[in-house]
C-alpha cells in the first residue's frame, strides 16, 4: 500500500500561480460579501487549485449520481501515507476519525469532554473561531497571552501553569504552526505544554491545519511527536485545506492515539453528523495528497516571493510599520 500512495507526479509541471481570477459573485465569503474592505482575516488563497485536483473533481461529477458516501480505505492511507513521508508519524488507521473541517472537530471535542462553564486555554493573539467555539458553547476562555519582545512571540510559562491547574479548567486549545502570528512552535515549548496539561489533568487539543504550509530552516514538531504519554493526553486536527486551497471542500481528520478518547470524539462526531464525508471532499484530499507534491513545493516559492515584496514595501513606503518574521528568506531548491 505504501508504494501506491507514494506521489505520483514525478515530472516538474509548471503551475500557474500569476493568473489573476475573478471571484466576484461566486458566493465567495472572501470577496463577496463587502466591497470596501479586504477581506485580509479569510484563509483561502487566489491562486488556481492544482489541476490535478480540478481534473479529479471533474471526472467525480462526470457520474451522475451525488448520494451518501462512505469514508473509502484509501482516503486514510493518504493521509498516513503523506504524514509518514514528510513527519515521520506512523498513524494507524483506527485512530484516524473522519470529519467535516477541524473547527467542526473541535466543537464536537469541546462538547465531549468538558462541561458548561469549563474554562479552556487559548494563547492569544490567536485565531478569533477559537473564541467563538468555546463561548457559543457555554465554555469560559481563558487567556494565556503571548509575550511580544523584539518581533518576536514567546510563552509565558508562568501564566500558562497557572491557567491549567484552575480546577475549572479541562482542555487547552493549542495551534500549531500558531495562527496569526505564524511561529512554529518549537519541540521545547511543546514538550513543556505537554508536561503541564498532563500534570493537571487538561486535555491537549492541537490545531495543525497550516503544517504543511512551513518552510526550510524552520522545523515543525507535530505535537503527536511527543512522548507517549504526552500525546496519549492529547488529540490532534489535521486537513489539506490550507495546504491545498480547497477550504470549501471541508475535510479533516482528528488524529487521537488515546483509546478512551477516540471513541468519546467518535461518538460526538457521529451525533453532530460531522462524521460523514461528501463525495468530493474524498476525491480532492485522495488527490492532494498523492498527486500534488510539486505544485506544493511551487506554492511556497510563490508565497515566500510575495512575502519578500511585502517586506521592501513596507521598508521603503511605511517604515514605522514592522513586520513579524515568520520564515526565512532563503528557501527550497
Amino acid at each position: 500500500m505504501k508504494q501506491e500512495y507514494t506521489m505520483k507526479n514525478t515530472e516538474k509541471n509548471n503551475y500557474d500561480f500569476t493568473t489573476v481570477i475573478n471571484r466576484d459573485n461566486t458566493n465567495s465569503l472572501k470577496w463577496d460579501p463587502i466591497e470596501s474592505e479586504l477581506p485580509m482575516w479569510v484563509a483561502d488563497m487566489d491562486f488556481k487549485t492544482a489541476s490535478e485536483i480540478q481534473e479529479s473533481l471533474k471526472k467525480r461529477i462526470n457520474h451522475p449520481i451525488y448520494g451518501y458516501t462512505t469514508v473509502p480505505n484509501e482516503l486514510y492511507e493518504s493521509y498516513i501515507q503523506w504524514w509518514e513521508d514528510n513527519y515521520h508519524i506512523k498513524m494507524k488507521k483506527e485512530e484516524l476519525l473522519y470529519a467535516r473541517g477541524v473547527m467542526p472537530s473541535i466543537i464536537s471535542i469541546i462538547r465531549k469532554l468538558t462541561k458548561p462553564l469549563d474554562n479552556i486555554v487559548i494563547q492569544t493573539p490567536v485565531y478569533n473561531a477559537f473564541f467563538n467555539v468555546i463561548l457559543n458553547n457555554n465554555r469560559k476562555v481563558l487567556e494565556n497571552k503571548l509575550t511580544y519582545k523584539n518581533y518576536e512571540y514567546s510563552i509565558n510559562f508562568k501564566d500558562l501553569e497557572n491557567k491549567l491547574k484552575n480546577p475549572k479548567t479541562s482542555l487547552m486549545l493549542l495551534c500549531n504552526p500558531h495562527n496569526p502570528i505564524g511561529k512554529i512552535w518549537g519541540k521545547n515549548d511543546l514538550e513543556k505544554i505537554g508536561s503541564l496539561c498532563e500534570k493537571y489533568n487538561v486535555i491537549l487539543v492541537s490545531d495543525e491545519i497550516h503544517c504543511d504550509l512551513t518552510y526550510s530552516g524552520k522545523t515543525y514538531t507535530p505535537f503527536a511527536s511527543l512522548a507517549s504519554s504526552i500525546v496519549d493526553n492529547s488529540i490532534t486536527c489535521i486537513s489539506p485545506s490550507k495546504t491545498f486551497n480547497i477550504a470549501g471542500i471541508q475535510s479533516a481528520m482528528v488524529y487521537i492515539k488515546n483509546k478512551e478518547l477516540n471513541l468519546k470524539v467518535s461518538q460526538q462526531l457521529y451525533a453532530d453528523f460531522s462524521s460523514e464525508p461528501n463525495i468530493l471532499s474524498v476525491e480532492a484530499t485522495i488527490t492532494a495528497y498523492t498527486q500534488c507534491r510539486e505544485w506544493l513545493n511551487q506554492l511556497k516559492n510563490t508565497l515566500l516571493e510575495n512575502k519578500i515584496i511585502v517586506e521592501d514595501f513596507l521598508k521603503k513606503e511605511l517604515p514605522s510599520i514592522k513586520l513579524v518574521p515568520v520564515m526565512p528568506l532563503t528557501y527550497y531548491g
